[in-house]
């Protein structure tokens, strides 16, 4: 019983290894993995396509998926256990960027999340 077992467990690693996965594949997905446990710091940079103008972004050691209503979701952690999660809705005029930003921190729990307040447009009142 044993042999069947090696044998099938060394058919897969030499199937597996055949197929390759490059160095770059191996990074992307530890680093996708520390992600899923809030263990990588990232910024979301949410832009306006048409005006240019940044919207938001959300900084801390959050993790990203989008849902099936063309939103962001992006859950931080803000304590031991203690999380915020936050929809950015998605369109023809809004794009997104996510940034590694890992560094040293004392605070493992670190989170901002920032309005672009200049994106209304002027508005000139005559009486």
């Amino acid at each position: 019983m044993f042999k069947k077992i090696f044998a099938v467990l060394t058919a897969l690693m030499v199937l597996f290894t055949a197929a390759g996965c490059s160095e770059a594949d191996k990074v992307n997905h530890n680093i996708s993995q520390q992600a899923e446990y809030f263990q990588s710091e990232r910024r979301v940079t949410v832009w306006n396509a048409r005006t240019d103008n940044v919207i938001m972004y959300i900084e801390g050691y959050i993790n990203i998926s989008n849902n099936s209503t063309d939103e962001l979701v992006v859950t931080a952690k803000v304590g031991e256990n203690s999380y915020k999660v936050n929809y950015v809705y998605l369109n023809d005029y809004t794009l997104y960027v996510v940034e590694d930003i890992s560094g040293t921190h004392t605070d493992p729990y670190h989170y901002k999340l920032y309005f672009n307040t200049n994106v209304l447009p002027e508005v000139e009142l005559k009486p």
